[in-house]
């Protein structure tokens, strides 16, 4: 569906008094909003490309981190098994990668009581300041004409210098540092294997620096009265990153494979890794 542009939207003036709330999209929603601001509204969405679940042909890679560490053997099948995700798909899933499905949980749960909460709780931190290493915002972009997502981020940069413990939200402050730690400790292993892939030293990628960095993005999509008018997130890769994804059971994500979108159905306990353009080399 495509909307007609109105003559007189100042898309400016809409944005500011959005940022200006402090309250995020969820404060547009518990207020009542009936109709979708039109900042939000993408005009473009009818693409080209095929969309759906996987064909029975195409399998999304699902690899198992059991005896990673312990059994050479398996260890050196799971390097095959990331090695052919990488140079065919780009992402893969992992199962029994160390992190209790507990902890996944609770992260879960920690993002949604922060967005959920009181808004003026969350206020303190919206902030667009990008050298802030605790910040709550709306993904709209004030200096292009691009429509706004329809998504609230709590964004903490947890390494390699941390945030204080006391600027971490309370609602979801312990399983934050929980996490991070977990987090971290599967990226070692990730960025050893991979290494192991491209037939380097297992600490090749670690030790040009790729294992220091942790961000930590917690996304927020409240229900949206016209939900077939805009998006959550758009096209893009992750550019030089290592991305680690946690979604709830719901789904909802899709990837780019062989010029059709494909849904990632979620798995119970599993983590998604998205490469990016990681290990992309140029001609």
């Amino acid at each position: 569906m495509i909307a007609t542009p109105e003559p007189d939207h100042d898309r400016k003036t809409e944005l500011m008094a959005i940022d200006q709330s402090k309250s995020g999209i969820k404060g547009l929603v518990d207020a009542g909003l009936a109709k979708l601001p039109r900042v939000f509204v993408h005009d473009h969405l009818n693409l080209n490309i095929k969309s759906g679940p996987a064909p029975d042909n195409v399998n999304i890679p699902v690899i198992d981190f059991a005896g990673v560490n312990t059994d050479s053997t398996r260890r050196a099948m799971i390097i095959d098994e990331i090695r052919n995700a990488c140079m065919k798909w780009g992402f893969f899933q992992v199962v029994n990668h160390g992190i209790p499905v507990i902890t996944l949980e609770e992260m879960i749960n920690g993002i949604r009581r922060f967005h959920e909460q009181e808004p003026e709780a969350k206020e303190k931190l919206y902030s667009r300041d990008e050298s802030k290493k605790v910040t709550f915002n709306t993904k709209i972009d004030m200096s292009q004409t691009m429509a706004a997502y329809w998504r609230d981020t709590l964004t903490c940069v947890m390494a390699p210098n941390p945030p204080a413990t006391q600027e971490l939200p309370g609602t979801c402050r312990d399983i934050m540092l929980d996490y991070t730690n977990n987090v971290m400790n599967l990226g070692t292993t990730l960025f050893e294997l991979i290494s192991e892939a491209l037939g380097l030293n297992p600490k090749h990628l670690k030790d040009i620096g790729c294992t220091e960095g942790l961000y930590v993005m917690g996304h927020y999509s409240p229900a949206c009265p016209e939900p077939e008018l805009t998006m959550g997130t758009g096209v893009h890769t992750d550019s030089g990153f290592l991305t680690v994804l946690l979604q709830d059971q719901i789904g909802g994500l899709q990837v780019l494979h062989d010029n059709r979108w494909i849904d990632v159905t979620p798995i119970p306990g599993a983590l998604i890794i998205n490469l990016g353009d990681l290990l992309q080399v140029s001609p």
